[in-house]
């Protein structure tokens, strides 16, 4: 089975798809960027107010978009997110330059610290392996442009599963992201990772990812990633 991720940007849309049966909750602001931060006082108090009523239910969020570079300000935003109180911080890394620095940065910071992989041009598989090497808890499969593509435009499926394969071998879980839509539900169910995450499926299509969640969309999902 699948688990679904809700990436909300307030309180009540967590309270919404928690209520509406996502098992894992990420705190994103998609205005921000891909991986647009929440302010810290608000990560934080959304952790609060969720754990108050689903104490268990896992909690993730972004730092922001960073170049793999600026490892000094990627260290001290892991650290303030993680320090609110979330059970995982996501980081992305892009492929090129600097990537596998970052990677082995990240692995050495005190904190649970997701990478995601932004695969525009196709899934890094060397890093891919770095990665479920390194001990994280988890990889994202995600992509950096919102661009109209989704996750499967951009990569070759077949490396995916590859990917997925040896990184589940290891023990790591691992997600799928990138604008997936209703109609990717098949190659979702057929690569089976542990978490398909998803933001703009979620919304109203006519206002897409910025728009608000709905809960309807939450329970449509979480229906068929769970084989109903």
């Amino acid at each position: 089975m699948t688990a679904l991720l809700a990436s909300v940007r307030s309180a009540d849309e967590a309270f919404d798809a928690a209520n509406a049966g996502a098992e894992l909750i990420d705190l994103k602001e998609p205005s921000a960027g891909a991986l647009g931060g929440v302010a810290i006082g608000e990560i934080a108090r959304i952790v609060r107010e969720l754990r108050a009523r689903y104490a268990v239910r896992p909690i993730s969020a972004t730092i922001g978009d960073l170049p793999n570079d600026a490892l000094d300000e990627i260290t001290a935003r892991v650290l303030d997110v993680a320090a609110a109180g979330v059970d995982y911080v996501k980081v992305g890394v892009s492929p090129g330059a600097g990537a596998v620095a970052c990677l082995r940065h990240l692995a050495s910071l005190p904190a649970a610290v997701v990478p995601v992989l932004l695969s525009d041009d196709g899934v890094d598989r060397e890093l891919a392996v770095l990665a479920a090497q390194l001990g994280f808890v988890g990889i994202v499969f995600d992509t950096a442009l919102k661009d109209g593509r989704t996750l499967f435009d951009c990569v070759d499926v077949g490396v995916l599963a590859g990917c997925i394969a040896d990184a589940r071998s290891k023990g790591v879980m691992t997600a799928v992201a990138g604008s997936l839509s209703w109609d990717d539900r098949d190659r979702i169910l057929l690569l089976s990772p542990d978490i398909a995450g998803f933001r703009g499926a979620l919304c109203d299509e006519r206002e897409g990812r910025g728009g608000r969640l709905d809960p309807r969309r939450v329970e449509k999902w979480v229906c068929v990633l769970h084989g109903g």
